[in-house]
């Protein structure tokens, strides 16, 4: 009988022969290992893709939003912005410890019904009905909020999933796999966005949808996807008849790292734990000059380099961090995993291209005030989203390595900090371009509202490069911490010890 992932865990010798139990006796020599849990990987990969399409395509709506709100720059949507990227911090950890309680799958259907919602709601701000405007940037921002509640538990609860269903040597793939589904779909939203929204000029096609349709369209299809998922997943291979012994005995390759979350948490040793606090910082640095990505870059290609909405080049350079970042996290993942198997260092599979991946993003963000034109700038910052995301693969690894049972949380707790760094962000990001363009106005003595278009955009200018100097200060910090992550020092060291 397979133990309920809800009662408190048995006792290290106890709880590491359930895996054993659940396969009882060994597979034949002969049995070839299904491959269920890759299956379980493609639900991952399509929620991961799907959380992405709705949280970038707020980027792509800045010019609709700017003219239906009588906003006057896209200064003015930066708390918007904040408040999905400080819910989503703030509510990491919550949904992370639900997860570890009652199963990654619960957890995962109620989430996504609740932001494919909110998702939809976003598309009804500023609605002229019968006289009355629906909404206002105030409500926008409390409807962004929310959004962030839901997917803040996304990642922790597939790193859950993950936990349960991939033997240790095969999380980094996993888990590189799962972001590059939602770098590429980020990547390719700006195009999907300029189809459906405002055509291809190239092609002479006309738009298919309104800006508001669009965010009523991709809230169904999370709907539809919790519809599989419901049917589909169990949270632990043992409950899935598809599975077969040899591939049970795979996954629990590392008996002691299987076992099942729990309520009691010890919240004071792992808050307290050195090397979770400098996962989180690392992620901070991560996450602040990643979230210019799907928040300013569009708008700042088009005031600034002339791209246009329906551009399909420009869809693509707008999408260019995401997408880079797509092949990024898939070699990050398949490069922590090798260098793992063939060394059988840990320690050092994780922490090489952490280092390797955040210097190089140092460069790549110096070189951005540099770019003479559209391509250049896109080449330069598309460099930096694949050199940060090679990391992607190690940063969770990470979290399932030291996390152990505990794996939502520590996922949830990293992801926390990092999206807290990413609220930060995105206000001082904000805030500069907000002095920049208010300094222009003073040396031009003309009032912001009475600027041209050609007028904000040399004055905020300015501010764009300062913000670029101040991402690749933070990504110095940030590869400063990889060299001291240890993803061999569980958070909890008086658990069993893993398999290598």
């Amino acid at each position: 009988m397979v133990r309920d992932h809800r009662t408190p865990p048995a006792p290290p010798s106890v709880a590491s022969s359930v895996p054993a139990a659940a396969g009882a006796g060994s597979p034949p020599a002969s049995e070839k290992p299904t491959r269920v849990r890759y299956i379980v990987l493609a639900f991952a990969a399509a929620l991961s893709m799907i959380t992405y399409l709705d949280r970038v395509c707020i980027s792509s709506a800045q010019s609709s939003l700017i003219e239906d709100l009588g906003l006057q720059s896209e200064a003015d949507l930066k708390w918007v912005f904040w408040a999905f990227a400080l819910a989503y911090s703030l509510f990491e950890m919550p949904t992370g410890w639900l997860g570890d309680v009652y199963g990654p799958k619960r957890v995962l259907i109620r989430i996504v019904l609740w932001w494919s919602a909110f998702t939809a709601i976003t598309g009804m701000i500023g609605m002229h009905v019968g006289g009355y405007v629906i909404g206002s940037l105030t409500v926008l921002v409390i409807v962004r909020f929310l959004f962030g509640m839901g997917e803040a538990g996304a990642y922790p609860n597939i790193t859950r999933a993950l936990h349960n269903w991939f033997p240790f040597h095969e999380r980094g793939f996993a888990q590189g796999t799962v972001w590059m589904s939602a770098r590429l779909m980020g990547g390719l939203t700006p195009a999907v966005w300029m189809v459906l929204v405002h055509g291809v000029s190239v092609l002479g096609t006309p738009p298919l949808l309104h800006w508001r349709e669009t965010f009523w369209l991709f809230g169904v299809l999370g709907v539809v996807w919790c519809v599989l998922f419901a049917w589909w997943f169990k949270d632990r291979p043992e409950a899935k008849r598809s599975v077969n012994q040899a591939e049970l005995a795979l996954i629990r390759t590392s008996a002691a790292e299987t076992q099942s979350g729990h309520r009691h948490v010890p919240w004071g040793r792992l808050l307290t734990n050195t090397n979770l606090w400098i996962l989180g910082v690392m992620y901070f640095c991560q996450a602040y000059g990643w979230y210019f990505y799907i928040t300013y870059l569009p708008r700042f290609l088009e005031t600034q380099y002339g791209v246009k909405p329906d551009s399909l080049e420009g869809s693509i350079y707008k999408g260019g961090p995401l997408w880079m970042g797509a092949i990024g996290c898939l070699l990050g993942g398949f490069l922590t995993d090798w260098y793992i198997r063939r060394t059988g260092n840990r320690r050092m599979g994780r922490k090489l291209f952490g280092v390797f991946g955040h210097a190089m993003c140092v460069v790549c963000f110096l070189l951005c005030p540099l770019a003479p034109t559209a391509f250049w700038f896109f080449l330069a910052i598309s460099l930096a989203g694949f050199f940060a995301d090679i990391t992607m693969g190690s940063s969770w690894a990470v979290c399932q390595d030291i996390g152990r049972r505990h794996a939502a949380i520590v996922a949830g707790f990293m992801n926390m900090v990092g999206n807290f760094g990413g609220s930060v962000a995105i206000l001082v990001t904000g805030f500069v371009l907000d002095a920049s363009l208010a300094w222009h106005s003073q040396h031009l003595a003309i009032p912001i509202g009475a600027m041209s278009e050609v007028q904000k955009a040399d004055g905020l200018l300015t501010g764009y490069h300062v913000n670029f100097v101040i991402y690749a200060a933070v990504f110095v910090v940030g590869t400063i911490c990889w060299t001291l992550i240890d993803a061999t020092k569980p958070v909890m060291p008086d658990e069993p010890a893993a398999a290598i």
